[in-house]
């Protein structure tokens, strides 16, 4: 639905002087045009709501669904009129569903599960409005093997632990930041939901060592950059103290973060500057002192904070603070700019 990283959202379209009958037949058109064709059934025509938002993420796309209750079916003539050829894995954030693909599952929020446009399935919404975001993967660019695919379809996958729970972090991430992302940042984004979507996979396949080095690799770096964001308020917090926490030696660490764009320490550095001056330019953190929010983020040291802000923006905490009320926003002020954060 959209192109070029554009976010699309669309809600109750055509409100205005049309029919809740002709809502739900958008509804049905947008469904099938961007996402796969299908056939609607709904049992309240009268007042139904829907809301799709897309996330163009490179290779893969990223459509959150929002909509009252619908029955889906997709039959062997769905497939031969139209096959996008695609995995869809889809984590539920609101609501219910039953979903019927080689096997048959019931999910709930936080819970996920992959189908295939290949293949008939079947799926409804059990509860007044339920939420859902879909990771559409091209089947062609999925690096597991074909029957390991297979035996998860319609399977019910666990999003409160585990890979699982890593992935579901990640897409919740995205829909609520992925809007205010470039397009060249998506793209990125794009590559590692499907690393980590490797990962779960396989993982849930039983054979974890079936993935990809890389993406294995990149699991564990998504959980870390998560503990780290998590913690920056610890003033502790070093590349030694991440690397015990999660059971692997200084050179590992280190190793996780070669085609990052910072290393660790420089990541752990910059994600507090960005809490500071986010903080600084906020009007309501006047009456607070410098060396007060520094120390909030993990700095312990004044002199290194302002030192380690001056090289980063341009200019000192003070300059910064005092500019910023009369600027388009705080991310725009200084001459030098530093990696935007943000928590997952």
């Amino acid at each position: 639905m959209a192109g070029n990283g554009e976010h699309v959202r669309s809600e109750d379209p055509r409100t205005e002087g049309t029919s809740p009958a002709d809502r739900f037949e958008w509804f049905c058109d947008a469904v099938s045009n961007h996402v796969m064709p299908v056939t609607l059934s709904t049992t309240q025509p009268s007042g139904f709501h829907a809301d799709i938002a897309d996330l163009e993420l490179g290779s893969v796309r990223l459509s959150t669904l929002a909509f009252s209750p619908v029955v889906s079916r997709r039959t062997s003539a769905h497939v031969r009129k139209g096959d996008p050829e695609q995995l869809q894995l889809a984590l539920v954030t609101q609501g219910a569903f039953r979903i019927a693909q080689r096997h048959h599952a019931s999910v709930a929020a936080g819970d996920l599960v992959l189908t295939d446009t290949s293949r008939p399935s079947e799926g409804a919404n059990v509860e007044e409005r339920s939420t859902v975001a879909i990771l559409q993967i091209p089947r062609s660019i999925l690096p597991l093997r074909d029957d390991r695919v297979e035996a998860l379809l319609g399977r019910r996958i666990r999003g409160d632990s585990g890979t699982g729970a890593i992935l579901g972090s990640f897409l919740s991430s995205l829909i609520a930041q992925g809007p205010s992302c470039r397009p060249s940042e998506l793209a990125g984004m794009g590559t590692v939901a499907l690393d980590l979507a490797t990962a779960c996979l396989a993982q849930q396949s039983g054979t974890p060592d079936s993935a990809p080095a890389q993406a294995r690799a990149q699991a564990m770096l998504h959980r870390i950059i998560r503990f780290i964001e998590n913690n920056l308020d610890d003033p502790d917090l070093t590349p030694q103290a991440v690397a015990d926490r999660h059971n692997i030696s200084l050179r590992s660490l280190y190793s996780l973060f070669t085609d990052h764009p910072t290393g660790v320490a420089a990541y752990i550095r910059q994600a507090r500057l960005e809490r500071a001056r986010a903080d600084l330019g906020r009007p309501r953190s006047n009456g607070h002192p410098i060396q007060a929010i520094a120390a909030r983020w993990g700095f312990s040291s004044a002199p290194v904070f302002s030192r380690s802000f001056r090289d980063a923006y341009g200019m000192s905490p003070s300059e910064y603070r005092a500019a910023a009320p009369h600027r388009d926003g705080a991310r725009t002020v200084g001459s030098r700019t530093a990696p935007y954060l943000t928590r997952t």
